[in-house]
């Protein structure tokens, strides 16, 4: 039983590892996007015409007209974040790093 499990076991590993590894080479890779520099001002200008919707009565709006505001905040917020670039690191990838840093001091 021993014998025909091992080498069963290692052909789908070996498998599943083939599949994954073509299937990641065949992707096409992301281009860069075009992140252009915002000045202060216009900053400035995107937060106060986003505080400028908040208080907006959206309750007597129609139905277009909100669906407006919400894509043109969903814009907003996108280039703000953009904007403010910087490295994100993900739990899992905190995680590793922390563990690695204990196991090696």
């Amino acid at each position: 039983m021993k014998k025909i499990l091992k080498p069963t076991l290692l052909a789908i590993l070996m498998t599943l590892t083939v599949a994954s590894t073509s299937y990641a080479a065949s992707e096409t890779p992301r281009k860069a996007e075009n992140i252009e520099v915002l000045s202060e001002g216009e900053v400035k200008q995107m937060i106060s015409r986003l505080e400028e919707i908040k208080t907006m009565d959206v309750s007597s709006m129609s139905r277009s007209e909100k669906r407006h505001l919400k894509h043109e905040v969903k814009a907003i917020n996108h280039k703000l974040q953009t904007q403010s670039g910087g490295a994100y690191v993900s739990v899992g990838a905190l995680i590793i790093i922390v563990l690695l840093l204990i196991i090696l001091l």
